[in-house]
């Protein structure tokens, strides 16, 4: 398996920086850049393209309907090229709270416009003039001025992912995609998401050979049970926050994925008294299989467990967010990750 992590842009970019050359000194192949409703992802890659030598930089994920998809052509073209082909451009819907509320964009067939964005991108990377009718995007502009155009970047490829959670989103993943930027992921109901990919990869001709298994998850080593108890009950607000608060009350796609992998009637409980207001309530229905299935916390027996777990399941590349209050505890976190991850080629 391949070792990749997550980074967000943040007042604290300086220490950002330090983070992503240290880890790419320990041997990191992937640094994917987080673009949710703070820091937009681009200016941060940018710069770190001219710091690293190495290390594969990722759009982590770019919110779709926030660029034309022309202009995610261009800024893909642009990275690969300041970056010397080292750009992965990662691409998701978001969701109806932040496309809507935030950039007063409908969130609107989110599967159609998916699908001919892709297309226009891969059309704008073969140099090839740009000319497309969709349902969702008309290039040029039907009895207008405009004509169709090339970009004036030379040709460029970068792969594309996508970071998709809905059965049909999943599906279309398989069909187009180059990866899968998975989260929520609980290796033992894989299927809950992998019987989607494979229906769109045969829906195309392909099969999981074509398509790099991306997947996430905070990894945290401790050193006994006693601090692995204090560590879960830590964690529990942040996941009734991605299950209640992630989303409107009617659109939670992390709700929506860990009820498809056994935790249905726990999950809509979550939902609803954190959308009233009850934050403690909804933090205390939150048990410690939740937090455990779906990340690498615990002692180093049972993260090299887990990672078993992932590896049997299908996941090509791990994506780990290191835990840490310092630069030094999170390397830590991600030099001990990784140094299990590389010894499972060995087992």
């Amino acid at each position: 398996m391949r070792t990749a992590t997550t980074v967000e842009a943040s007042a604290d970019f300086p220490r950002t920086v330090d983070f992503v050359l240290e880890a790419e000194k320990l041997g990191l192949e992937i640094c994917w850049v987080a673009e949710a409703w703070g820091s937009d992802a681009v200016s941060p890659l940018g710069y770190l393209a001219a710091r690293t030598e190495r290390i594969l930089l990722g759009s982590g994920i770019m919110q779709l309907g926030t660029r034309s998809p022309v202009t995610i052509a261009q800024t893909a073209m642009t990275l690969a090229h300041l970056s010397g082909g080292r750009f992965l451009l990662g691409l998701g819907a978001s969701g109806p709270q932040v496309v809507e509320g935030l950039h007063g964009i409908p969130f609107a067939s989110p599967l159609a416009r998916m699908r001919e964005t892709v297309q226009i991108v891969r059309s704008a990377f073969t140099g090839e003039k740009i000319a497309f009718q969709g349902s969702q995007h008309v290039i040029p502009l039907p009895d207008g001025q405009g004509r169709p155009m090339r970009l004036s970047l030379e040709p460029v490829t970068a792969p594309i992912y996508l970071a998709t959670l809905s059965p049909k989103m999943l599906e279309l993943t398989g069909e187009i995609a180059d990866g899968w930027l998975g989260t929520s992921f609980v290796p033992e109901r894989a299927d809950a998401y992998l019987d989607h990919l494979d229906a769109g990869l045969a829906r195309a001709g392909r099969d999981r050979a074509d398509l790099d298994i991306c997947q996430g998850a905070e990894i945290n080593i401790v050193s006994d049970e006693e601090l692995l108890s204090e560590v879960v009950a830590s964690r529990k607000k942040e996941l009734a926050f991605s299950l209640g608060g992630m989303g409107s009350g009617t659109t939670n796609f992390y709700n929506r994925a860990y009820s498809r992998q056994g935790w249905g009637e726990v999950a809509a409980e979550v939902l609803e008294r954190w959308q009233r207001g009850d934050r403690t309530g909804a933090t205390a229905l939150i048990t410690d299989e939740m937090v455990l299935a779906t990340t690498l916390i615990g002692t180093e027996a049972m993260v090299r467990a887990r990672l078993k777990a992932w590896q049997a399941a299908g996941v090509d590349t791990v994506r780990l967010y290191p835990a840490g209050k310092t630069l030094h505890a999170r390397l830590d976190n991600l030099g001990r990750g990784i140094d299990l991850i590389r010894a499972l080629e060995h087992d």
